[in-house]
């Protein structure tokens, strides 16, 4: 290590070394302390214990760790969901609800909580959590042994400090104040294990495939590389004693298994070796989930409206590509896609059209931006501004003796007949679409290296406000391993992302949130596709459901982890019975809740 970097990692962690060489900083006596232990509880009293479920992932994980390289694959979902926070949020209410941490306080800054922690809480190994867990997290994230400049940058620049009182009472203080409503959220953080991790220049690969310990209520018990991932629900679970956790998380074990081909995975579905299935698409829910298994009453299909951020689903152009560096063939392309078709043919109208990045947030999601529609007269126009005039035999553009063609890449199988309609009616005004189907753990390395063209996929939706810095600011541009995969640097973006970081007030916040969209909408490198209010599920019947399905903010109703999963439990007897062939048959099962349909 350089002496630079020695100085300037001395730096970082100053606030962490200065609390270790003093004495115990004084607690304020002037915090009112909050909990929330009154707001409804989600889960069934009489939900049951026991039982495998049995889920699947398209493609097998590259690593087992949370943060660096190729950490940000699909099953990251289950191990971020077995992480709690100090605090969550009601999935109903959206209030704060108790965590890891039973009271929390704020600081007369507004930039600073303090926290109690749960000393029930313990980690998958036994070893109580306490305030120096959270103090390591500011070490660890902010080390350039974990190659992840995103989690360097945010526990550097976002969130400045952490401090220890005691061994359950600390307080995290972020760089600006914020609205209270998003204090909790936007500076909380997790803990992480110091007697677990050693910090060195071998830990990425070192660390590749140990099993981190967690607060949740599963660990990874068995891993039988390029087949699947087996959890196992923990004895006596800390968390079971929380209000919220209660009669949550049921399963005894839950194996994720690597089934490739999305049509293969229907097929272990039907044949009863999935519990569940997601139906979002068309051409599942309307075609391929019928049959005796349906008509029998054996499996069920349920419709459920939610009310979330909506995943940023679309086509993201990488600006650093020669051809896609020229702002009139970003707005080109936009204007030769046919969203709308896909929606009417291929999708029969159950999607909606995604208008920007951003929908779902409240008041910060700009409610006049629009996504440019299709029309080949303004695709014609712009290209023959930006110099592709002249056409081949096949009727691609070209220029200079190039041909305007580029590479969409997109991870499922289940996509293809959408992005072939899109290749079609893009051809009508000369451009060549190139499709590339890969498995999703090498379709996403491909892009988070920026070594795509046009990346056809999604960032789930998600917290109180959008966020742009990750996305849109230049310093991630250029750069492999963050989400700036448009590879955008735009000075007067980073202008308004830095006021908007900096922003304390809710009004302004909303203000900059919506200048940021437009100048995002003006820059073209993001061509929003679909957008889904609800979804859709297939279940055995062996499954159950409490009374009100899932929750408000549920992205599934069958989400075995996560801050609203875990509801729904197994009927072993039920289960055993129609394996055996020894269960009667039951009305065709159809559910359409629309509690939360706006």
């Amino acid at each position: 290590m350089s002496f630079i970097t020695s100085l300037v990692l001395a730096l970082l962690l100053q606030p962490i070394m200065a609390l270790a060489e003093n004495s115990t900083p004084n607690l304020p006596t002037n915090l009112k302390w909050q909990t929330n232990l009154d707001d409804p509880i989600f889960a069934s009293p009489e939900a049951v214990r026991g039982g495998r479920f049995r889920s699947f992932i398209t493609t097998f994980p590259l690593t087992l760790r949370l943060v660096g390289p190729d950490a940000n694959g699909s099953f990251a979902y289950f191990l971020r969901a077995n992480a709690l926070g100090l605090v969550d949020f009601h999935p109903n209410t959206l209030n704060p609800i108790p965590m890891l941490a039973t009271h929390w306080a704020f600081a007369e800054d507004g930039k600073t909580v303090y926290y109690r922690l749960d000393p029930r809480a313990r980690w998958s190994d036994g070893e109580p959590v306490t305030a120096d867990d959270y103090l390591y997290t500011l070490e660890f994230m902010r080390s350039e042994h974990i190659v992840a400049p995103w989690y360097n940058n945010h526990y550097s620049n976002v969130i400045v400090d952490v401090r220890k009182f005691d061994d359950h009472t600390i307080s995290i203080t972020g760089a600006v104040p914020k609205p209270r409503e998003e204090l909790l959220y936007e500076y909380g953080l997790r803990p992480t294990p110091e007697h677990f991790h050693q910090l060195d220049e071998n830990w990425v690969r070192n660390y590749n495939w140990k099993i981190e310990p967690n607060t949740g209520p599963y660990q990874i018990s068995k891993i039988r590389k390029g087949k699947y991932v087996e959890f196992e629900r923990k004895a006596d679970w800390w968390g079971d004693s929380n209000r919220y956790l209660k009669h949550r998380f049921n399963p005894d074990h839950v194996r994720v298994k690597v089934i490739r081909d999305i049509n293969m995975a229907y097929q272990y579905f039907a044949k009863g070796e999935l519990d569940t299935f997601p139906l979002n698409s068309p051409r599942f829910w309307h075609k391929k989930a019928q049959g005796d298994i349906y008509e029998d009453g054996l499996v069920g299909k349920i419709k459920f409206y939610n009310d979330v951020p909506q995943p940023s689903s679309g086509m993201y152009l990488n600006e650093d590509d020669p051809i896609l560096g020229d702002i009139k063939v970003r707005y080109a392309i936009a204007h030769a896609t046919n969203v709308q078709k896909v929606i009417d043919t291929v999708l029969r109208g159950d999607y909606e059209r995604l208008n920007s990045q951003y929908e779902g947030y409240g008041d910060y999601t700009h409610p006049g931006i629009r996504a440019r529609e299709f029309d080949l007269v303004k695709a014609n126009q712009l290209l023959d501004e930006a110099g592709w005039q002249e056409r081949n035999g096949q009727g691609i553009r070209m220029k200079n003796g190039q041909q305007l063609s580029l590479r969409i890449t997109y991870f499922s199988s289940n996509h293809s007949d959408r992005l072939v309609i899109i290749q079609r009616e893009a051809l009508k005004a000369g451009i060549d679409f190139q499709l590339q189907l890969l498995d999703a753990s090498t379709g996403f390395k491909q892009v988070l290296e920026k070594k795509h063209q046009i990346a056809w996929m999604g960032w789930s939706g998600g917290g109180l406000s959008p966020v742009f810095w990750e996305f849109y600011h230049s310093d991630n541009a250029h750069k492999p391993q963050n989400n700036n995969i448009t590879n955008t640097n735009n000075p007067e973006i980073d202008r308004y992302i830095g006021e908007y970081r900096k922003a304390t007030e809710k009004a302004e916040r909303v203000r900059l949130a919506h200048k940021l969209q437009e100048l995002v909408h003006v820059q073209g490198s993001f061509i929003p596709t679909f957008k889904v209010p609800y979804t859709r599920e297939g279940y055995w019947r062996w499954l159950k459901l409490p009374p009100g399905h899932a929750t408000r903010t549920s992205d599934s109703v069958f989400s075995v982890m996560g801050s609203t999963g875990g509801l729904f439990w197994i009927d072993t007897e039920t289960r055993q019975r129609i394996e055996d062939g020894d269960i009667e048959r039951a009305k065709p099962s159809l559910i359409i809740d629309e509690t939360w349909r706006k």
